[in-house]
């Protein structure tokens, strides 16, 4: 069975629209229609959030090969869909004033229900790429306060925003960077410098940027 007649027969036999398909793999009701039609291959990052959703082996997915599912198995239900508002962009590098944005972003309905009053931003640079890369959406909850070794977004001076682990000694402060690249450095601010420190949440989930092939 090739990788398009694969997907869509994981697709059918859960009743699933090509919207909701998408929305367990991370991409456009577009790039599963692309998928299913041969145009297009999901990329290995899609292939794993569909075989987790799924409970089967990559294999399943991208081999050419029957799909055998075990006699009786249930397909799982989707988990129920909420939105929360995606409001800017946040620098994983140097801190900046964020772009003010006006969109909303699917997560699970579970993680909105504990986390109510969260907000989504979109990271760009490259200084957490080691958990968060760039171009994902961070959901930041405000009331959450950060604690040493969380990853925090705050702002600095009062306009410029910047994304990194959080470490608060007795006078210091230091934001630190968590990539695969070289040349970032601790942001370390002191109580004896001339800076004021606003923290805006804490980073509790995230999505991946939409895949499309």
């Amino acid at each position: 069975m090739s990788i398009a007649r694969n997907i869509k027969k994981i697709r059918t036999d859960a009743d699933m629209t090509q919207e909701e398909f998408g929305e367990v793999a991370g991409v456009s009701a577009m790039a599963v229609s692309q998928w299913e039609n041969g145009r297009a291959v999901p990329r290995m990052g899609a292939v794993q959030r569909i075989a987790d959703y799924f409970k089967i082996s990559k294999g399943a997915v991208i081999d050419e090969e029957p799909l055998h599912l075990p006699n009786g198995a249930l397909m799982p239900s989707q988990s129920e869909v909420a939105y929360a508002p995606l409001l800017g962009r946040v620098h994983a590098g140097d801190a900046q004033e964020p772009d003010v944005l006006d969109e909303r972003i699917p997560l699970p309905a579970e993680v909105y229900d504990a986390h109510p009053s969260a907000y989504f931003l979109q990271v760009e640079g490259q200084c957490m790429s080691r958990v968060y890369p760039e171009g994902c959406h961070i959901l930041i909850d405000p009331s959450q306060e950060p604690r040493n070794g969380s990853i925090a977004v705050v702002s600095i001076d009062g306009s410029d925003y910047v994304m990194r682990r959080l470490y608060r000694g007795a006078t210091t402060l230091v934001l630190s960077p968590d990539s695969w690249e070289d040349g970032f450095e601790d942001i370390v601010i002191r109580d004896s410098d001339d800076h004021t420190v606003e923290f805006h949440g804490t980073v509790v989930w995230f999505q991946s940027s939409k895949e499309m092939e």
